[in-house]
């Protein structure tokens, strides 16, 4: 575990920081590749890679580049002016996506919170809905960031906790996966989904798989309906892929699993090449231009050099075959996984290489492995107690997959 070095500063971190994290006992120095070093010079294995904002690996050598030369010509302009690589962006983005219109943010919770706002812009000018009426269908479990709107919609008591009052306009349905064990279509997510709306429900927001809910994975076919629904119910269907998009899941998006492509798309993370928040909610050109100068905006969003950054990642993506390898190395990590036979192992679920490992109930909880992980050289994060989290960057190796699964089973081993 951490030396009296490091203690140091986490010892300055908790006097003069926030306590509104709960970190790992590790203090890092630098990073490279797959790989970090913390200030002692150990050196670490990332199986987290900053929840997926990491996926091209730590400091790639051609975002680096792009990010210096970038910042030495123009860096931060406001969208009272117009810029050549944020033009260039929105053309890369929308012919990589096949969206047609792009609203640029910096992080994940703005561009949800864009979301929010076409979704009711449209349910109000397009939809006729009555003026402050319009509702959205979020799913119990979810995870979508931390202002005041977004956790006032969250089922998770210790999000909220304090900071109320909430707006309202948002109810809750049951994503599927959570209260049954089906091997089919979960129909009891379906009609919760469908009991909920109204001549007032202007969309559902959901995540195609739950990342800090636990890797939860739905049932094949769960989101083709909710398309479905949405279609029959004149209802936009918005997905939170902010997590999982851009290759986590071994498909550019999670979506694609489903042959389906919802109204409304929001990413960020993985986006800023794991060196800058950039994140974006994309549309429709109808939807979108619900939206007119004065009505929504950022300073930082959009900004040259995030732009430019979040070119060169997209580009990256198939350069350096990033999603093509999660699909792949995905696979092989679930199935390593997979083969640990420990009564610890309530069980193994995810798709690409995004990985969720959950423990039936016990005193050794997830962050108790990862805390042993870390002795073994094994960066990696719990959440809900009983879910271990396995997010690589997307350039990993099978050889460092290998690797890992040495540690992971010596640590399993080794808990009786």
């Amino acid at each position: 575990m951490s030396s009296d070095f490091q203690n140091t500063f986490i010892a300055t971190e908790q006097q003069y920081g926030a306590n509104n994290y709960s970190p790992l006992p590790v203090v890092l120095e630098k990073a490279k590749g797959a790989y970090l070093w913390d200030v002692d010079g150990n050196k670490y294995l990332d199986l987290m890679s900053a929840y997926s904002a990491v996926s091209h690996g730590h400091s790639h050598p051609e975002l680096v580049k792009t990010l210096q030369e970038q910042a030495e010509k123009l860096a931060i302009a406001s969208r009272a002016l117009y810029s050549e690589p944020f033009a260039a962006f929105l053309e890369k983005l929308t012919s990589v996506t096949g969206f047609e219109s792009v609203l640029t943010m910096n992080t994940g919770a703005e561009a949800v919170e864009t979301a929010i706002k076409a979704a009711r812009r449209w349910g109000y000018f397009s939809k006729n809905i009555p003026e402050d009426q319009a509702e959205i269908i979020v799913a119990n479990g979810n995870f979508h960031g931390r202002t005041t709107t977004i956790v006032g919609f969250s089922s998770e008591p210790s999000y909220k906790k304090g900071f109320g009052p909430f707006d309202g306009g948002f109810k809750e349905a049951e994503y599927c996966g959570h209260q049954c064990d089906c091997m089919e279509i979960c129909s009891l997510s379906i009609e919760s989904f469908k009991s909920k709306i109204n001549k007032n429900t202007c969309a559902i927001l959901v995540e195609p798989i739950q990342g800090e809910g636990g890797i939860i994975v739905p049932k094949d076919g769960w989101l083709k309906q909710l398309r479905e629904l949405c279609d029959n119910n004149n209802i936009l269907l918005i997905l939170d892929e902010i997590q999982s998009g851009l290759g986590r899941t071994g498909k550019l998006f999670a979506f694609e699993h489903e042959n389906i492509k919802p109204d409304g798309l929001i990413i960020g993370k993985a986006l800023g090449g794991g060196l800058l928040p950039v994140s974006a909610f994309l549309s429709s050109k109808e939807i979108m231009d619900h939206f007119q100068p004065g009505s929504h905006g950022s300073t930082f969003g959009g900004n040259p050099l995030a732009a430019k950054v979040a070119t060169k990642a997209l580009e990256l993506l198939y350069e350096d075959n990033l999603i093509e390898n999660s699909a792949i190395l995905g696979n092989f990590f679930k199935d390593e996984l997979n083969s640990i036979q420990h009564p610890l192992i309530k069980e193994v679920r995810g798709k690409g290489l995004w990985i969720g490992v959950e423990l039936h109930p016990s005193d050794v909880s997830a962050k108790d492995i990862c805390k042993e992980l870390i002795t073994k050289g094994i960066i990696a994060k719990e959440t809900h107690q009983t879910v271990i989290r396995f997010a690589p960057p997307l350039m990993i190796s099978k050889e460092q997959i290998e690797w890992a699964m040495e540690q992971i089973k010596s640590v399993f081993k080794d808990i009786s």
